[in-house]
């Protein structure tokens, strides 16, 4: 290390040029540590930012992909994997049962003028705990909903014994004869589960469990909240579009629990 000394100034003079010298070298190294610190403070809070909104739009994006055909229907599976659908209204009701009905599925509807068609695949080996499950569903989504009660008769058969022919002739859009013995579900309590899971929008039977879901609710009929206020309160609960929420909802008032 070479020291320059001015031979013009004696030895303490010279010493007091570096003692300058270094006292502005060591202010300006506390400047620099500052601005240091400060520009990794700014830098950590800009990261946050950038997680907390990278966090928000990934929440918000949902990968595309395609339907499966019983999504077109109110569908669900059972706690024993059977799949149930239902038809949304009168003309999907005939479908349902004109198209995706076969030998070894069930029909089941509500003991009451307008519900929905339901079928379980392969019912005909389905355990209890299924046909329970999905007689609560053919309960929720019929008129008995709309009305608030908070019960109703459901019934199940086998597909040969559903036809659209009477005695009196053909039946119209949406309803079915039933022919022989039935099985029955005495006071079946309508409830549905709402919410979000990898599928989308769901709704299932609350005797179905909540599970399969990451966020839900719990519905029963009666209450004061109309189908479209409850579509757009919940539309924000799982931000969500209004539209799904209105293809699954029961028809009616209901009740959030």
């Amino acid at each position: 290390m070479k020291i320059e000394l001015d031979v013009r100034r004696d030895l303490n003079e010279n010493a007091a040029v570096y003692y300058d010298e270094a006292k502005k070298l060591r202010e300006k190294a506390k400047g620099a540590e500052k601005a240091l610190e400060e520009t990794r403070r700014q830098l950590a809070e800009l990261e946050k930012k950038i997680a907390k909104f990278e966090g928000k739009e990934k929440s918000k994006i949902r990968v595309k992909r395609n339907n499966e055909w019983f999504e077109k229907f109110r569908w669900f599976f059972s706690s024993d994997g059977f799949l149930v659908i239902a038809g949304r209204d009168a003309g999907q009701n005939d479908l349902v049962f004109s198209k995706y009905c076969v030998e070894g599925d069930l029909f089941l509807h509500a003991d009451i003028q307008g519900g929905a068609a339901t079928v379980i695949k392969q019912g005909v080996t389905a355990p209890e705990r299924t046909l329970e499950e999905a007689a609560q569903f053919a309960a929720s989504y019929s008129n008995a909903w709309r009305i608030g009660n908070a019960a109703v008769d459901v019934y199940a058969v086998k597909k040969e014994q559903v036809g659209k022919k009477s005695m009196s002739g053909f039946i119209g859009r949406g309803a079915f004869a039933i022919a022989g013995e039935r099985k029955w579900f005495k006071g079946t309590g309508l409830g549905v589960l709402v919410g979000v899971s990898a599928s989308g929008v769901v709704c299932a039977p609350e005797k179905a469990g909540s599970a399969r879901f990451d966020k839900f609710v719990s519905l029963t009929p009666g209450g004061r909240k109309e189908k479209g206020e409850l579509a757009k309160e919940l539309a924000k609960k799982f931000e969500c579009e209004i539209d799904e929420l209105l293809q699954v909802l029961p028809n009616g008032t209901s009740k959030v629990n």
